[in-house]
């Protein structure tokens, strides 16, 4: 890991660039936030996805906050999360291939570990693999619900494959992952309530089914920051797996609630400092996050602070930003904060996040599972 872009103490002025950083106030706001929806829907509980910040700081935070534990995406962010103190791990994707199989098991015995389904291969690689070093891997079946990605297609299947779970004695069904993940980017507040209504219909009709069996489903997991309202209200739900609204970023920044206007609950903790590197022109500046800074798969970052200042371009190590006449010249080493796109890509992108309160320094804290893509 190279050092840190600053030092504690230090201004925010004086930060290398491009540095990844956090508002600490705006940060600790929208776990408090997030944290009070579930409190307030009594029996549903708060499993945020660790693949957006890839930080054991965070998630311990968010577990202090009242959080029951957090979702990964990758065996190897699971791992590091546990060598964090993090002792309940979703891992909300299907495992496949011998030595990941036999890491989930390891990974079992020193903490609760569940993971998620949809073939009966993966189910007996699993149970043997746990057999093998005496642990108990929880998992979920994957419904699709929407988003057409992983997943068994019917509720019949979710049968099928909890009776094969409850039929290994080093497995235990927990219940459904049912994750719409095209649904949190729907811009407007219908759209997502017909998506989120429709998974949940489908959801339904597996418990009931698995009730026919006398299969007990303990756990019906998904949503995100885009959908979370509706799954908390839907009465099916009960585990939320938001990721997003710790940091936000310019593309959720684009949804719309009931009345069409921005959503406004969860504030932008997250920035890419940047440095102006050349200003030849007026209606033109280069500054020095490029591709390498930050991800533009969701749309260009937002400058901020800088009417008429727009990010056009990004190149490897260079971004372009277009000046309207109103918005006036940059001066070159000035330093500028930009919005991420899309936060999760970005943050992989950085060794460190530089936490900032009143303009200072006040923690470094490492990007813990940058990388950790196995």
């Amino acid at each position: 890991m190279i050092s840190a872009p600053g030092v504690v103490g230090m201004h925010v002025s004086e930060v290398d660039t491009p540095a990844l950083i956090i508002e600490l106030d705006a940060l600790e706001r929208n776990i408090r936030r997030m944290q009070g929806r579930v409190v307030e829907g009594s029996r549903v509980y708060l499993r945020p996805h660790s693949k957006t910040h890839k930080s054991t700081v965070i998630a311990n935070m968010q577990i202090a906050a009242g959080a029951v534990g957090v979702c990964c995406q990758k065996v190897s962010e699971a791992e590091i999360m546990a060598n964090g103190g993090v002792r309940d791990i979703l891992i909300s994707n299907e495992v496949i291939g011998e030595s990941k199989v036999r890491r989930v098991a390891a990974l079992a015995r020193r903490a609760k570990v569940s993971v998620c389904v949809d073939e009966l291969s993966s189910v007996q690689e699993l149970a043997a693999a746990a057999k093998a070093v005496g642990s108990t891997v929880h998992v979920l079946v994957e419904l699709n619900v929407g988003a057409n990605r992983c997943g068994v297609e019917t509720p019949e299947d979710v049968v099928r494959l909890a009776k094969g779970i409850s039929g290994c004695s080093s497995l235990r069904f927990a219940g459904i992952q049912a994750y719409h993940g095209a649904a949190q980017h729907f811009r407007t507040y219908d759209e997502r309530q017909t998506a989120i209504g429709a998974a949940s219909t489908k959801v339904t009709q597996a418990i009931e089914l698995l009730q026919r069996e006398g299969i007990k489903c303990e756990v019906v997991a998904g949503a995100g920051t885009g959908t979370a309202e509706f799954e908390i209200a839907s009465g099916v739900y009960n585990e939320i797996q938001v990721g997003s609204y710790v940091f936000m970023d310019v593309d959720y920044g684009q949804n719309r609630d009931r009345e069409g206007r921005p959503i406004s609950d969860f504030e932008n903790a997250l920035f890419i400092l940047t440095t102006v590197m050349s200003s030849p022109v007026p209606e033109r500046a280069i500054v020095d996050a490029g591709l390498k800074a930050l991800s533009v798969d969701s749309g260009m970052p937002k400058v901020v602070g800088h009417e008429g200042a727009t990010f056009v371009r990004a190149a490897d190590e260079h971004g372009r930003i277009e000046i309207a006449k109103s918005g006036g010249p940059f001066k070159v080493g000035e330093k500028i904060r930009l919005i991420p796109g899309h936060c999760d890509p970005t943050v992989n992108l950085h060794d460190w996040f530089v936490c900032i309160r009143d303009s200072r320094v006040e923690s470094l804290w490492p990007v813990s599972a940058r990388g950790a893509l196995f």
